[in-house]
């Protein structure tokens, strides 16, 4: 008898099971079914859809249920809503959501791969006219048409994570005033502050409004449709509501099937993809990751993570070998107009709150030569722990090339590598693709300076909080000085500090700034020989500071 498999769930996880299954074992009677209209698109473009960059919709949808069977031999079918399912006699009600017909399916293996669902905060007026989540074809679609229309001249993004940021660049795109609101300090909640606030003011300077640490209280609205949005701070005229506040994975049929949940109220898997029950699995957005650096349960609900989870899956049904997914990072990117913002590991954030102590480094430099037209700068924030030396994450932000050095630092990681591991990387050189001496190179190499002691750095958030009582000294020339500095700063260029070195206080804590660091560097050696004990250096310099100037 043929092994039979039944798969609920039909994006991205489901259907990479159900095809690496039948791969494996041709045999098998595998059937899909998705309670979508839609199966196995793209929702990470939704975004771009609605913004036009993407024109058509057929685009955005990768196979279709014909497409998927005459390639794999497969039936999925769609509009069909998994309603119970019975352990014992391994058996699945499904509801056809048109006839509302109920199908009862038996299967050897079960593969639940339910996804997630937008959350949507129980605020008054969610339910008006032009307040849409931003999660399947269907709600891009009527989101394009509204602007498509001409209907919309002002939309308020609620949220602040990437694909609220994503959306509101598209908006803008079309011509609309866009707001976001977002309930943290600051946009990217999973990136470090100065990061953040480093894309933040790029926004912000190509015109989207941008509301922090705000608290979006209730929707009005005029004739049952939405017209603005109303915080604890002020009231947003508002055509277009997008919620954007993050999502939940589908849970339901696992809690009252008694499979065991994680923490994060994800479906908790071995890393075989198996749940506590047997012959039964969970990929995807419904299912719990475990951290790749912390060991502990977390959640990544991404098409990336969802089709590796998928594969291990259908490996691990078709004949019993144990393929496994051992952990993952959480590595991310976004592109916010011409800004590019990556991320892979522990966040200094996450790091600290994990019981790891951390040094960091904050480093701005090129994408490539800068005698190359075409060169970018980029930031790049590295994290370790102060102990081992270990890896432990990394945020690169700029308009140049920032997925690279991402996914360098991201396989350092998985391999456990020590920061000066990452210092003698032998990586591609020529001028139209990078330094002589990488980004990723030169971040190591100032932070194992720090770790050694060859240097002390203060990073922004520091400066900001304590520059009332440092004598700060900016280290560039009289023109970059009077176009904005830190406040407080006194102007001493870096050729003249042994001259004026008597201006200054030797026992007071003194932090050097120039344009991104080198400067303050050769300033800092210089202040150390004249006796100064208390020199630091501002990382990043000015290039990397988010916060106000004088």
């Amino acid at each position: 008898m043929s092994q039979k498999v039944l798969v609920i769930g039909a994006v991205a996880a489901g259907t990479k099971a159900a095809a690496k299954m039948k791969r494996e074992n041709p045999r098998a009677e595998i059937v899909v079914v998705t309670k979508d209209e839609y199966i196995s698109y793209a929702g990470c473009g939704l975004p771009y859809y609605i913004g036009g960059i993407i024109e058509e919709k057929k685009e955005l949808v990768v196979k279709t249920p014909e497409d998927f069977k005459l390639l794999t031999g497969i039936d999925i079918f769609t509009k069909q809503e998994a309603i119970r399912i019975d352990k014992a006699l391994k058996v699945v009600d499904v509801r056809n959501l048109v006839t509302g017909e109920v199908k009862q399916y038996t299967y050897d293996d079960l593969v639940i791969a339910t996804g997630a669902s937008p959350f949507v905060p129980p605020i008054e007026g969610r339910e008006l006219k032009g307040v849409y989540p931003v999660r399947t074809v269907n709600d891009a679609q009527a989101i394009r048409e509204l602007v498509d229309q001409g209907a919309v001249k002002k939309a308020v993004v609620i949220g602040g994570g990437f694909i609220g940021l994503e959306v509101a660049e598209n908006l803008h795109h079309k011509g609309i005033e866009v707001s976001i609101v977002e309930l943290v300090p600051h946009i990217l909640p999973p990136f470090d502050e100065e990061i953040a606030l480093y894309a933040q003011n790029y926004m912000t300077d190509q015109g989207v409004h941008i509301y922090t640490s705000e608290k979006v209280l209730s929707l009005a609205g005029q004739d049952g449709q939405v017209t603005k949005v109303i915080t604890d701070q002020r009231e947003i005229e508002a055509d277009l509501v997008i919620m954007s506040v993050g999502v939940r994975p589908n849970n339901q049929l696992a809690k009252e099937l008694g499979l065991e949940l994680g923490p994060t109220g994800a479906i908790k898997v071995n890393e075989y993809m198996e749940t506590s029950e047997a012959n039964i699995y969970a990929v995807g957005d419904c299912a719990e990751n475990i951290n790749l650096i912390t060991g502990q349960p977390a959640w990544y609900p991404m098409g990336s993570t969802a089709n590796k989870m998928g594969r291990v899956a259908g490996i691990n049904m078709a004949n019993g070998e144990k393929d496994s997914l051992k952990g993952v990072l959480g590595t991310t990117i976004v592109k916010l107009f011409k800004l590019n913002a990556g991320k892979t590991g522990l966040s200094e954030r996450d790091a600290l709150k994990a019981g790891f102590e951390v040094e960091t480094a904050l480093v701005p430099a090129n994408d490539r030569a800068h005698y190359y037209p075409g060169y970018r700068e980029i930031i790049t924030k590295l994290i370790v722990d102060k102990a081992s030396h270990r890896i432990l994450g990394a945020q690169v932000v700029g308009e140049g090339v920032v997925d690279k050095p991402i996914d360098i630092i991201a396989t350092a990681i998985t391999f456990g590598a020590k920061v000066q591991d990452l210092e003698k990387l032998d990586l591609a050189y020529a001028p139209p693709f990078s330094m002589a001496m990488a980004s990723t190179i030169l971040a190591a190499n100032v932070l194992v300076n720090k770790l050694t002691g060859k240097v002390k750095g203060i990073g922004p958030i520091e400066m900001r909080n304590r520059v009332h009582e440092l004598q700060v000294i900016d280290v560039r020339d009289e023109g970059s000085f009077m176009i904005g500095t830190i406040p407080g700063a006194v102007n001493i260029p870096s050729g003249e500090l042994y001259m004026r070195a008597g201006e200054l206080d030797k026992n007071k804590e003194t932090v050097l700034v120039c344009k991104i660091g080198k400067n303050a560097y050769l300033a800092y050696l210089k202040l150390k020989e004249l006796g100064f004990k208390q020199v630091r250096i501002l990382e990043g310099g000015m290039n990397a500071y988010p916060f106000e100037r004088e």
